[in-house]
């Protein structure tokens, strides 16, 4: 059968709900079948639709799709490991984002889980000392996406960049595993020094909405940083913290912040006079 036929005999069962999905869609929104079956439909594997998506996304009058397409291709098969980084993602924005009601969603429609999918492949060329390659990846990123993620920085897997704007990580930032993150983040620098100096966001963090985390600290992990914080010093893990600068104001609330997705501050009981 042509590639045009999902496979739905694979081992793949994201992959294969995703095309039970969008056969679902194209019959009941007709117009966009020529977008659902270009993006997805048309391709036997998961890996596949990324690296169109990637190609399309990219493509402009510097780099032409079939480049963009070649390399996503070679990256996807020379590491396998994106592609499972690339599931893990969507199956945390399907579990995470309220807004989501089917798994195809964000490969189509959000601008968050795509960027961070073209950021592992400017992440992978990096690796490989392709870094002018990396860097051209990273600028048309910020160009479409509004997303700036320098392609040395190290992000986990199961990671959720909700509505994505203006989101900047810097050269030397960690993310970890399970991390949830609203637009207008900041993970930077406080100076123009060159070594190590941007921060260390461990594993199952939620970072809200406009929050700054400056400087070579380590956020621990399951902790919470309240919108539109200042965090300028480390966080102890399973904390919530809020302001500017950011102090301690309480306990993370619950074991998986980042999955909760609960920002809600709660307030101390007063003590009685």
């Amino acid at each position: 059968m042509a590639e045009s036929q999902a496979k739905l005999t694979s081992v793949d069962p994201v992959w294969d709900r995703i095309c039970v999905e969008a056969h679902a869609a194209v019959r009941d929104e007709p117009l966009l079948g020529a977008l659902i079956h270009a993006g997805l439909l048309h391709h036997a594997t998961f890996s596949r639709a990324l690296a169109y998506r990637f190609s399309m996304k990219l493509a402009s009058n510097e780099m032409s799709e079939q480049i963009l397409r070649e390399i996503a291709d070679e990256a996807y098969s020379a590491a396998p490991y994106l592609a499972s980084a690339a599931r893990a993602d969507l199956v945390a924005v399907f579990e995470r984002d309220a807004a989501c009601h089917r798994l195809m969603q964000p490969i189509l429609f959000y601008k968050g889980y795509q960027a961070l999918q073209t950021y592992r492949i400017a992440h992978w060329l990096w690796r490989e000392g392709r870094r002018d390659l990396a860097y051209f990846v990273q600028m048309r990123t910020s160009e479409m996406f509004g997303v700036d993620i320098h392609p040395a920085a190290r992000i986990g897997q199961g990671v959720m960049i909700d509505h994505a704007h203006s989101i900047v990580i810097g050269e030397t930032a960690v993310v970890g595993d399970n991390v949830s993150m609203l637009h207008s983040v900041t993970l930077g620098g406080t100076g123009k020094e060159e070594e190590d100096r941007h921060p260390k966001i461990g594993n199952g963090v939620l970072i809200g909405a406009g929050a700054k985390v400056l400087g070579n600290i380590r956020i621990g992990d399951n902790s919470r940083i309240a919108a539109g914080s200042v965090v300028l010093a480390e966080v102890p893990a399973c904390k919530t913290v809020a302001g500017v600068p950011a102090k301690i104001v309480g306990d993370a609330g619950c074991s998986q912040p980042s999955v909760s997705m609960d920002q809600i501050l709660k307030e101390k009981p007063r003590l009685r006079e």
